[in-house]
């Protein structure tokens, strides 16, 4: 099984590479630097590395990258710098998003290739109707006007929702909603919800960047947790402790 992994050098991104490594999956990893993925990850055998930009690649040149492709994995995300959240590309993640997907379908493949996006806990599944406070609609709302990478994750998940659907041919897709990023060492527990149990902007739990990958990886290599989530928008956190 190969897979496409975009934001391969971001801190999700590259936890993601080493879980499918370590399962013996081939991957394929767009980067913009040569350096931006440490040693000995960069040198692993089953790892092609794809030195560019995602948005600044030809159309038949990401069509090459995705052929063959058995799932694509999106980590890319928009630096937490003054350029990285009020710069350009404001839409990195949806652009980014509706590319891959027609590189997918540009390719024709034989069966649907899985697309797995991660996202963030503080963007409803509007397929759900879930319940969201008045003053948590509020903040949100304030985001989504003030902090262009809010209104960019909501619009890549939306995209999914709406222009690929759930009886696409070529396309099948997971977006996972972290909440509250944190660093850890290991894989521990954690818990898979179709909604958030708790708010994102006034409760909010937490999830280590190696279990998203974790559940990341799990998903693109495993049938049965596959069509348990498969388009759908699962909530992960770290469980927490006793």
């Amino acid at each position: 099984m190969t897979t496409l992994v975009v934001g391969a050098s971001g801190a999700t991104g590259r936890l993601l590479v080493q879980q499918l490594l370590d399962r013996g999956e081939r991957v394929r990893a767009i980067v913009r630097s040569p350096d931006a993925l440490p040693e000995p990850l960069a040198n692993h055998g089953d790892l092609s590395v794809i030195h560019g930009s995602l948005l600044s690649l030809s159309d038949a040149a990401l069509t090459q990258h995705v052929k063959g492709c058995d799932a694509v994995a999106s980590c890319l995300g928009h630096t937490l710098s003054l350029k990285g959240i009020y710069g350009q590309p404001r839409r990195l993640v949806t652009d980014a998003t509706r590319r891959l997907c027609d590189a997918i379908r540009s390719n024709a493949p034989g069966k649907p290739t899985r697309f797995v996006l991660m996202n963030t806990a503080g963007n409803s599944n509007r397929d759900l109707g879930e319940t969201v406070s008045f003053g948590q609609r509020c903040v949100i709302a304030l985001l989504r006007r003030l902090v262009p990478p809010h209104a960019d994750n909501e619009e890549a998940a939306d995209w999914l929702r709406l222009e690929t659907g759930p009886g696409d041919p070529a396309i099948e897709w997971v977006v996972i909603r972290p909440d509250n990023l944190v660093d850890e060492p290991e894989v521990s527990g954690y818990e898979v919800h179709p909604s958030p149990t708790r708010s994102a902007i006034f409760d909010a739990g937490k999830t280590s960047r190696i279990n998203v990958a974790h559940l990341m990886a799990t998903l693109i290599t495993e049938e049965a947790t596959w069509d348990r989530w498969k388009g759908q928008m699962p909530v992960i956190y770290d469980e927490e402790p006793k």
